[in-house]
């Protein structure tokens, strides 16, 4: 995995000083990395009976479109208020200061469908516990989520409402 994690650029107190972001725009422009961390992510999932991939706004997009596209499936999308044209149903949840809102289609899912819920990078897990939340809600089952990076040092993981969690990468 040391050659996907290589190609992952570190920015430097990006989006505050402090903070190093991973800019992950260098392994999607990537095309080698890109198709084998797609292809590594999904093989995961292959001969399970998988019915959607979830994929959580905005880069969580660009993974998912992927997986759903090489598992034969299709992608329900998980977006900010006001973006999805139908009825929807929303979670709000905690941020370190203040809260969000997260929104998905009230009809995304038939009851019992099973779904993987991807996303490009783990936490601190709050955007993730709210999508499983809604999709729960919605009368689907989470199979596992599924990330391209996990930030270990944030915990993120113990504030998910599933224990099914993957992560290509940790940092």
């Amino acid at each position: 995995m040391d050659d996907l994690r290589n190609v992952i650029r570190d920015i430097p107190d990006f989006p505050k000083k402090g903070i190093v972001f991973k800019d992950i725009t260098t392994l999607l422009a990537d095309a080698k990395s890109y198709h084998r961390m797609v292809d590594l992510i999904a093989h995961r999932y292959i001969g399970q009976k998988i019915d959607q991939i979830v994929g959580v706004e905005a880069r969580g997009f660009i993974l998912g479109a992927a997986l759903a596209y090489k598992l034969g499936t299709g992608i329900t999308l998980v977006r900010k208020p006001g973006k999805l044209p139908y009825k929807t149903i929303k979670k709000t949840y905690e941020l370190e200061y203040g809260t969000d809102t997260l929104e998905i289609h009230a009809d995304a899912f038939k009851p019992g469908d099973r779904v993987v819920v991807a996303d490009d990078l783990l936490a601190t897990g709050g955007t993730v516990a709210a999508v499983v939340e809604l999709v729960r809600e919605s009368g689907a089952e989470v199979v596992e989520c599924a990330f391209l990076a996990e930030l270990e040092f944030l915990n993120g993981r113990e504030r998910l409402p599933t224990d099914k969690v993957f992560s290509l990468l940790k940092f």
